[in-house]
């Protein structure tokens, strides 16, 4: 009897697990939907890059914090363009919607410097910010709450990238752990793109990952999260300013082939220092591709980590979105919520 109910308690343990972490679900680039691979399943033909679990990767120092927990290459690199809008959709590792409401969503770029994407050794990318979002400016709480209520989150790829191959690490930060060195909850995702056009515009400035984040920092460590009046300070390099004057960070994509011309309008793109958060469809089909080279992948188009746990704080984050609403939205260069 004993024995059985030791075997009960550990999978109500490991079922509590799996749905308090979550991964990047699909991304839809300019109306296409691309469905991402489930954790530590047979890989599919997608442009998300695999990880092996939905476990937080922890600790600012960790080698996953690049792409996620043990991330492999993607199949695909998929079409987008300068002024592209990218919505990322999360969902919790039981397929149900994302499981925290506390902490910030930020989003990188990098060139696949010297080959394409689908080959490239993300440990050796060079990472500019391009978006953050974190407190809502009408106090009403976190952007990451909209997430756990089944919302996307959109960006806009910046109107003047040079053409090549990219990788966009969208993140998540979970904070509910967060009051003590260490807790903080990382959920990094990339996804493998080739920015058509004719633009030269590059980073002014770059950083790794590991390496742009100490585990004191105070975005990272905040003890006072749940405290009224609390203000966050994103981790990090600030936003990114792109320009044609930055050739040092030029991109150089010598084994990737031509990129593809513009094939959205740029009338369907927002400004490039938006974001936004939309609702989520119910079943978002995933592209239907008949290769997995290197080439760009062309789908039918369709509708718009070490590990950790997160134990007792699940009823914190809860807390947090029940009575907590923070004073002000700290942000840099984005310009709104749908």
């Amino acid at each position: 009897m004993e024995s059985q109910y030791t075997l009960i308690v550990l999978l109500f343990t490991l079922i509590t697990q799996v749905l308090a972490h979550g991964y990047l679900k699909s991304v839809a680039i300019d109306g296409t939907t691309y469905e991402g691979n489930v954790p530590d399943q047979t890989p599919s033909n997608s442009p998300i890059r695999l990880i092996d679990s939905v476990e937080p990767v922890k600790g600012a120092s960790n080698p996953n914090l690049s792409c996620g927990q043990d991330a492999q290459n993607a199949a695909l690199v998929v079409p987008a363009n300068p002024g592209s809008q990218v919505a990322f959709s999360w969902a919790s590792g039981g397929g149900g919607n994302w499981p925290h409401n506390t902490g910030p969503l930020m989003t990188y770029m990098a060139v696949c410097d010297g080959t394409t994407c689908d080959k490239f050794d993300a440990s050796n990318a060079r990472w500019f910010k391009i978006d953050e979002a974190g407190q809502k400016s009408d106090s009403s709480g976190w952007v990451q709450a909209d997430i756990m209520n089944g919302q996307s989150y959109s960006i806009t790829l910046p109107s003047d990238i040079a053409a090549g191959d990219y990788l966009i690490r969208h993140e998540i930060i979970a904070l509910q752990g967060a009051v003590s060195v260490g807790g903080a909850e990382f959920y990094p995702s990339c996804t493998q793109v080739r920015v058509g056009g004719n633009n030269d515009g590059a980073p002014n400035a770059t950083v790794s990952f590991p390496g742009a984040y100490s585990d004191t920092d105070p975005g990272i460590l905040t003890p006072n999260v749940y405290n009224p009046g609390f203000e966050y300070v994103f981790p990090g390099p600030p936003i990114a300013s792109i320009g044609s004057g930055n050739g040092n960070n030029a991109v150089s994509n010598s084994d990737a082939p031509p990129a593809p011309s513009s094939t959205a309008p740029t009338s369907s793109a927002l400004p490039s220092s938006s974001a936004s958060i939309s609702d989520v469809p119910t079943s978002a089909p995933g592209p239907s591709p008949t290769s997995a080279s290197t080439s760009v992948a062309s789908p039918s188009s369709s509708s718009t980590s070490n590990s950790g746990s997160c134990g007792d704080w699940k009823s914190n984050d809860n807390w947090a979105r029940d009575t907590y609403r923070p004073r002000r939205f700290v942000k840099t260069r984005r310009s709104g919520l749908h």
